[in-house]
């Protein structure tokens, strides 16, 4: 459920139409629903009552720092993935102790931020890694809390480019190599072992992946606690995913999925963190743009839109589908023909849409990309020299825009002439 809705023939977010938006800050743009980003986060939080938890938006998802204080307030955590995340997190008012710090490569720069600035754990993506962080915790003469990636070599059952834990994947640890890895960690001084993290893909459709993964993450805690391992705290990563087309059926719910964790883990007594990032962002946005000529061609026609594949990403990165939605409501039973959706960046790629039946559209029309509001400011570029799009947060009958849009004045300055030019 999302709070976009036609009311009175024009789409709304919440209590305010986007059209009034669109003229206050021009097209393209990303709007986000507080009241939706709110609900999802509450879904998740709730299908963990009873449990010792801790929900961290994943804010790789969407990072603006309104989106990060709107959820901070409402009691997440986040999990970051950079040295950035890190500050951009701790620039929102998130304290360190509700910080988990992700990601593959962790410089040492960004560990010696993290440490200084607190941080409720890292987790360990390799052995060099966890050889980092001691030699950084000593330094500061601190203790590092480390959880260490297993990878579980799972199938997902996702998009290649988005699947995690499988074998060839570049994440974490076999699990096999667990025990040895946890003895060797227990040998640095410079490092707490408190538990165990496992993520094995993003957008994920079935429970079943997820079953699979977190019963061998319950038979590892069990092995390690033999070892003498404090393994008091689960990791789970996120990937619940989300019906980016409206005709498609339905993922499982937060509810499904947290009932499913308490049943594989629920008897070990230990602390669960998620880290959902998609289906807390994903339907609270929209992207919204303009249409700037409509095209005949060779057998098909075009609508030509001011957003390109620089603003939203996904449709040429991932071929993902994204509903695309007249701002003005369509009358009833008006007959719908076959277009292709296109920006105007001079790539073949630029494509958002190939026969995507719509109601007549006209220069200067309002169209909106539903499930917009993960990985598409985020992703964005500056390809082209095209600005980044605003983004604009509503909250019932405000909103307020929460990122400007750059002039071209400032793109261009931001270079540097050498001297001998």
């Amino acid at each position: 459920m999302d709070h976009f809705l036609y009311r009175d023939g024009a789409l709304h977010a919440e209590d305010v139409p986007i059209a009034r938006i669109a003229e206050a800050v021009g097209t393209p743009f990303y709007v986000y629903s507080t009241a939706t980003l709110l609900r999802h986060f509450h879904l998740f939080d709730d299908a963990l009552a009873g449990t010792d938890h801790l929900v961290c938006y994943a804010m790789k998802a969407a990072s603006n720092q309104a989106i990060l204080k709107t959820l901070a307030q409402a009691g997440a955590g986040m999990d970051v993935v950079s040295g950035g995340e890190y500050l951009r997190a701790k620039a929102a008012g998130v304290p360190g102790d509700r910080i988990v710090f992700s990601g593959v490569g962790k410089t040492a720069e960004e560990i010696r931020t993290a440490l200084t600035g607190g941080i409720r754990q890292f987790n360990v993506e390799s052995e060099p890694e966890m050889e980092v962080i001691n030699a950084v915790a000593q330094d500061l003469g601190v203790i590092a809390p480390i959880t260490v990636r297993v990878n579980p070599d799972v199938d997902a059952k996702t998009h290649a480019k988005i699947a995690t834990g499988k074998s060839e994947n570049k994440f974490g640890i076999p699990i096999a190599r667990a025990p040895q890895v946890y003895a060797h960690a227990a040998s640095l001084p410079g490092l707490k072992v408190v538990g165990i993290d496992v993520h094995i893909g993003s957008q994920l459709t079935d429970l079943e992946p997820f079953r699979l993964a977190y019963s061998k993450v319950a038979e590892l805690t069990e092995q390690l606690r033999a070892q003498g391992h404090d393994i008091h705290r689960l990791d789970l990563g996120g990937g619940l995913g989300i019906p980016y087309a409206r005709s498609n059926e339905a993922p499982p719910l937060p509810v499904e999925y947290g009932a499913m964790i308490k049943e594989t883990l629920g008897h070990l007594g230990c602390e669960i963190e998620i880290e959902p990032g998609r289906l807390i962002a994903g339907n609270a946005g929209l992207m919204v743009s303009k249409v700037i000529y409509v095209k005949s061609g060779e057998g098909r026609d075009f609508l030509i839109l001011d957003g390109a594949m620089n603003d939203l990403i996904r449709p040429a990165m991932y071929d993902a589908y994204h509903d695309i939605v007249p701002v003005i409501e369509p009358a009833p039973g008006v007959e719908q023909r076959p277009y292709d959706i296109v920006g105007p960046v001079c790539e073949t790629g630029d494509t958002f849409a190939k026969q995507r039946n719509m109601p007549p559209l006209n220069p200067g029309d309002l169209v909106a990309f539903r499930s917009a509001g993960a990985y598409g400011a985020v992703m964005a570029s500056e390809y082209n020299t095209r600005p980044l799009i605003p983004e604009v947060l509503v909250n019932g009958d405000q909103f307020a825009v929460i990122r400007e849009r750059p002039t071209f004045d400032e793109i261009i300055n931001r270079d540097t002439i050498p001297e001998w030019l």
